[in-house]
């Protein structure tokens, strides 16, 4: 908590962009009280177990309906997966077990099972399923309630700002319905969906704000800055002022980026810069296509059992990367490979001591070949337009470049054999995020049609620093000279190879990173959409000569930090970083 003056700022994450100003509804949930007696009636016991399943289904079915008309059908199958739990056979058959053979209350067993998988998830090394706990609490909630035939009662009122210790999905839509103003959360992180429904719904949303609930008041007036994970309690007049003025410049400020939309991303010296995007499953592709992409860089597919659990079947693989094959035609589709591991869920109960060192990538998927031939086979299938690309991740070795181009041989022979339609020459490559590749990057030319460079990962290996580590995440730099001079290696390598290269992760998407980029000689990005009119803007009024002038200076300075200076004055001498 800071002090400035009469202001009270909070700090958290940024979870969606955007600002708000308005009154507080300080949102606390209600507490279930649950016994533990003896419940002898188990035939009644169960009948009202199964209507509260009912009602349960009912309301989570009316949710879905609202976040598809809100979200989209792509971002609502959140709830989805909150039905599939309420069907899911064994949880009920051993909830309704334990009532016949235990004979306790019906809602201490519900609540105990329930919890057991919520535990499961807590446990978990990995963040995005800590944060699906949250998801498992109000399913529980939920049950208990409608089994109690108690009604949730909820005295928000239009146009206020929603404070509480953790909000659900279905709370996070359900109190779009009143014009909520923004979101503010103890619990939470970035991965939460939460934080992710806030963005497709365009609120402002800081989440991880210690204390929020006890330091903010029902009726306070707060400011919730999106930008940068800030929440200022009781403004005065003249930081209302201050922060009504900054909604007014960046409605101006987009307005004039909505203008350079359709002009094409070039340089004044002439260069053609192309920019793809970066896409989730869950993202809807039609707000893709409208953010002014030329084609999508990077689809991570591992979404698709992150939700679930498990793995889709190849039929609806082909559905999906069909689809969006269609929709982007005749642009380019990079479909990725499922890359799990490391900071990304695993489809077993694993433990690894260090597993951004461990089975990930493209080792998990040439362990586990029906996963990896079911979806080379859902990729092909789904290849007949001619613009999808494939990409293996976390590629440490050529050997296994070779291995994986060996099954996916055989994957084409046997839809040859099968008369089944496909791209035969669709194009194969890898995304470059460990130095080992950097070294011999000549040698892969013979094995793969592209490359794309995978910042986050990349820096984390040549610099050694765990990014999640907060011990030592302050080493963590994409500004250190190293993490430059092995992207300048890469392009004079990649370039004598003829091998075309894109670059994608956050550095990317980083505005002010984009002079050094194109001064190492990168010139196709790919790139989160909501960043692309920024990054457009800057490349209209930069010229590669000046920057490849730049990059060199910088890579004669020994601290990141005074790299960042000499860029941050380089874009501001030519007034392209946005002031407020």
């Amino acid at each position: 908590m800071l002090t400035q003056k009469n202001n009270i700022i909070l700090h958290g994450l940024a979870a969606s962009a955007g600002i708000s100003i308005g009154k507080v509804y300080n949102y606390s949930k209600e507490v279930f009280t649950i016994s533990d007696e003896k419940n002898s009636n188990v035939e009644e016991a169960l009948k009202n177990f199964e209507l509260a399943l009912e009602q349960s289904y009912k309301e989570l079915n009316k949710i879905l309906k609202l976040a598809q008309e809100r979200m989209g059908e792509e971002r609502a199958a959140i709830f989805e997966a909150h039905l599939m739990i309420l069907q899911d056979q064994f949880l009920i058959s051993t909830i309704k077990g334990r009532i016949e053979k235990e004979e306790r209350s019906p809602e201490f067993i519900i609540h105990d099972e329930i919890s057991k998988y919520q535990q499961i998830m807590l446990n978990s090394e990995h963040v995005y399923m800590k944060e699906r706990a949250s998801d498992i609490e109000d399913i529980k909630n939920r049950l208990i309630k409608n089994y109690q035939k108690r009604k949730w009662v909820s005295r928000i009122v239009n146009d206020v700002i929603v404070i509480a210790k953790n909000l659900t999905p279905a709370d996070t839509i359900l109190f779009s319905r009143c014009n909520v103003l923004g979101y503010v959360t103890e619990q939470g992180g970035l991965t939460s969906h939460a934080a992710i429904i806030s963005r497709s719904l365009n609120l402002p949303a800081v989440v991880g704000v210690i204390d929020a609930t006890k330091l903010i008041n029902d009726n306070d007036i707060i400011i919730v800055d999106g930008y940068n994970g800030e929440v200022i309690i009781k403004p005065t007049e003249d930081i209302i002022e201050k922060y009504k003025q900054k909604i007014e410049k960046i409605k101006e400020y987009n307005k004039k980026l909505e203008k350079i939309k359709n002009i094409p991303a070039q340089t004044l010296d002439g260069v053609k810069i192309t920019l793809l995007g970066n896409m989730d499953l869950k993202e809807e592709i039609e707000n893709v296509i409208e953010s002014g992409i030329e084609g999508v860089g990077l689809l991570r597919t591992e979404e698709l059992f992150m939700e679930s659990g498990f793995i889709p079947s190849e039929k609806e693989q082909v559905k999906i990367y069909k689809k969006l094959s269609e929709k982007l035609y005749p642009a380019v589709l990079t479909i990725r490979a499922f890359d799990v591991g490391g900071d990304k869920f695993l489809p077993a109960d694993i433990k690894e001591d260090n597993p951004f060192l461990g089975w990930r990538g493209i080792r998990f998927l040439l362990d586990k070949p029906e996963i990896f031939i079911s979806q080379i086979r859902a990729v092909l299938k789904a290849s007949i337009n001619g613009n999808i690309q494939f990409m293996l991740p976390m590629v440490s070795t050529l050997r296994e470049v070779i291995k994986a181009r060996e099954i996916i041989d055989q994957v084409k022979a046997e839809l040859d054999k099968n008369q089944i339609p496909y791209d035969k020459n669709m194009k194969i490559g890898i995304m470059l995020e460990v130095p080992s590749v950097a070294v011999i990057l000549e040698d892969f030319a013979n094995y793969v049609d592209f490359v794309s460079i995978g910042t986050n990962d990349l820096i984390q290996y040549l610099l050694a620093v765990d990014r999640g580590n907060s011990v030592v995440s302050n080493l963590y730099d994409e500004f250190d000279t190293a993490v430059i001079a092995i992207l300048k290696r890469i392009m004079n390598r990649t370039k004598k190879v003829n091998l075309p290269v894109s670059i994608c992760g956050q550095m990317a998407s980083d505005l002010l990173a984009l002079p050094l980029l194109l001064g190492v000689g990168i010139t196709t990005f790919s790139i989160i959409p909501s960043a692309l009119p920024h990054i457009k803007n800057a490349i209209l009024n930069l010229s590669v000569n000046e920057c490849k002038e730049l990059a060199e200076k910088c890579l004669t300075y020994p601290h990141p930090d005074l790299i960042k200076k000499e860029v941050t004055d380089f874009l501001n001498s030519k007034n392209l970083l946005y002031k407020e």
